[in-house]
Order: structure tokens, then sequence, then C-alpha cells
């Protein structure tokens, strides 16, 4: 093996290495956020919502000093690192938990408007009928009797 190939091979874990750990930050970052949304802490949420927007550029960083790395050497073709599979199993894994952190919000999202349409007397769509049949979509609420 040449120098410049091993070179290139220390490059490469070191870059994986990297990965690996950042990718377990982010589930850990993930799986605060989400005792967040459950507890209701914006503190927290926000907190999590910074480190995982910190963690996601860091990982996108390396993905480009990972693909660089492998465009210069020509083995990267021929023979993957080993490690790359257990790397595509925890970005699986962290878009899982994002996909669930994202209906959770969502959720929430839904209970708040469906709260302020009650508030307002303004529904998001879905409509109320008045005494008499007639569906009202839009508007203030009324009275449905006179004392």
């Amino acid at each position: 093996m040449t120098s410049l190939q091993h070179e290139f091979d220390q490059a490469i874990t070191a870059t994986l290495s990297d990965m690996r750990v950042a990718l377990t930050m982010f589930e850990q970052v993930l799986e605060d956020e989400r005792a967040a949304l459950v507890a209701g802490d914006t503190v927290a949420l926000g907190q999590a919502g910074t480190r995982k927007q910190a963690l996601m550029q860091q990982l996108e960083q390396l993905d480009v000093e990972r693909r660089q790395l492998a465009n210069e050497q020509a083995r990267a073709e021929d023979a993957p690192d080993p490690a790359w599979p257990s790397i595509v199993q925890s970005l699986q894994q962290c878009h899982r938990l994002n996909q669930r952190n994202g209906s959770i919000v969502n959720q929430r999202l839904q209970m708040v408007r469906q709260a302020l349409a009650v508030l307002t007397g303004v529904d998001g769509g879905n409509g109320l009928y008045d005494r008499t049949g007639e569906l009202h979509t839009t508007g203030r609420s009324r009275p449905l009797a006179a004392a």
C-alpha cells in the first residue's frame, strides 16, 4: 500500500468516525426534542432545535468531505468502507425519529388550530351547522337562542 493510499484510508476512516459520533449526538438530540415536545418545554425545545441544526450542518460538511476523499481515491468505487452501512442505518434511524417528532408537532398544531377556531368562531374549513341546519364555515359565533 502506498503512502498516499494509506493517507486516504486514514482520512476516510477519520471522517466516517466523525460522522458516527455526530449521528449518535443527533439521535440523542432527537430524543431530547421528543421529550421537550411531550413535556411542552419550549426552552428545551428551542435548545434541541439549535443543536439539531448545528449537527445537521456538521453532518452535511462531513459528507462533503467524505465524497471528496472518495472521488480522489480510486478504490472507493470498488470497495466501499465497511463502516458505511452502519452510518446509513443510523441516518435512517434519525430520519424515523425526526418523522416521529414532526408527527407530534403536527398533532399539537392541529389541536391549537381547533382551539383557535373555537375561541375566534372562525373554523378552519370544517364548518358548523346552526339551528336551522345551515353550514357556516367562517365568521363569528352566533347565539343559538334568544333570552
